[in-house]
């Protein structure tokens, strides 16, 4: 076992994001590192990592099966009678969230780590009873949508957040922009929040060395279709393109059937110049993305995207709307930022990138990628979780 202290990490799943698999890597080389999560437990699992599986959340019976398993467990050990019967009694009502619960506390408990960092804002109902641990310290990571924007459209969510998070021990903000976000829900002199920066393995973004614009522009988006990731404005610049005799083909990553966005392309006729591609692997995302002129962001709100650090590293040129921390990484002479909602200006800004000389986009891929190698290097990411855990830990 590893020296340090133990650590819980749970983002609901027991196959969590990449980002968190870093995470947890990068812990586990100083600490003991769990990652405690729903869901199948059939896949390639990261070495010196410890998983606790909390059952298959997507099955009434499979769950079930896990909660007796455990009740069964918590019979033969404390000779408690009760949790057999509960774990029955939440079965027939059909109450897997009730199942849910109980299966992560108990395994919390026997686990009995000194940090339990939560992932996202929406597990703080399953996990809330671990407030009143005062054994754990619970951190909550700040990211994306769930900060963003649902507190501030959903006022029922952000009281809920209100009046959890004064009894959550530290923060995890993604970004600068974020944490303040952040503070819009809960802010004291007392908080702990720390700005840590999501980490990568540089040698796995080689840089490319050389780069030749093509004609057409090849231009690249990866994302979900989300009405938050702005691809509406994104398609209205291109008709704007296509209306001043710019040649393009532009790329969607990671949409195929998305209904308004079929009709958005159809209606501003660009069904010749649109890709929509399904979601591939890393690695086809990477050599799509190595093969593009340009990597275009028309996001509303974001953290701090983690695919605009990867496109900056890997040396593709970079447009991005001025969403959450986006300033915090594309500055000037290392992409261009643009206002969100401003399909003109980010036209302008695409003929304005067409016309640049290849030496001044060799020199801004250059500074975007030695931006990104200072900022965001795994070592970085995990000294600074350290020292969030740490406070937290002697606060």
């Amino acid at each position: 076992m590893n020296k340090g202290i133990k650590i819980v990490i749970f983002d609901g799943s027991l196959n969590p994001t990449t980002f968190i698999n870093r995470l947890a890597m990068g812990l586990s080389q100083q600490h003991n590192v769990l990652i405690v999560g729903f869901g199948s437990s059939k896949f390639k699992k990261l070495e010196g990592i410890q998983y606790v599986s909390l059952g298959n959340n997507r099955s009434l019976v499979s769950m079930t099966l896990k909660s007796l398993t455990i009740a069964l467990g918590l019979l033969f050990k404390k000779g408690d009678v009760k949790a057999v019967f509960s774990v029955f009694r939440w079965s027939v009502s059909r109450d897997i969230f009730a199942l849910k619960k109980f299966n992560f506390n108990t395994k919390i408990a026997d686990i009995a780590p000194a940090i339990l960092h939560v992932q996202w804002p929406s597990l703080l109902p399953l996990i809330a009873s671990q407030l009143k641990n005062k054994q754990v310290k619970v951190i909550v990571s700040q990211r994306g949508y769930q900060i963003n924007v649902r507190p501030f459209v959903n006022s029922e969510n952000k009281t809920y957040l209100q009046k959890m998070y004064p009894q959550i021990d530290g923060f995890h903000s993604v970004s600068k922009a974020i944490s303040e976000k952040g503070d819009l829900i809960y802010n004291q002199t007392s908080k702990i929040d720390h700005v840590v920066y999501s980490g990568f393995n540089m040698d796995a973004l080689p840089f490319q060395e050389s780069y030749n614009p093509t004609q057409p522009l090849k231009i690249i988006t990866v994302g979900r279709p989300h009405w938050i990731k702005g691809n509406q404005y994104a398609l209205k610049a291109l008709q704007l393109l296509k209306q001043k005799g710019i040649d393009f083909i532009y790329e969607i990553v990671g949409v195929t059937t998305n209904e308004e966005l079929l009709y958005l392309i159809h209606a501003y006729g660009l069904t010749e110049q649109v890709i929509l591609t399904s979601r591939v692997t890393q690695d086809i995302v990477y050599k799509k993305m190595k093969e593009a002129s340009l990597f275009l962001l028309s996001s509303l709100e974001e953290g701090l995207p983690n695919v605009l650090v990867e496109a900056m590293a890997l040396g593709v040129p970079v447009i991005s709307t001025d969403c959450g921390g986006v300033k915090e990484l594309v500055e000037e002479g290392t992409g261009i930022v643009v206002p969100k909602r401003d399909a003109a200006a980010m036209a302008a800004a695409i003929i304005a990138f067409s016309e640049m000389p290849t030496a001044v986009i060799n020199k801004q891929r250059k500074a975007a990628r030695h931006k990104v190698a200072q900022q965001h290097t795994a070592k970085k990411m995990i000294t600074g979780m350290e020292s969030l855990y740490a406070e937290c830990l002697n606060a």
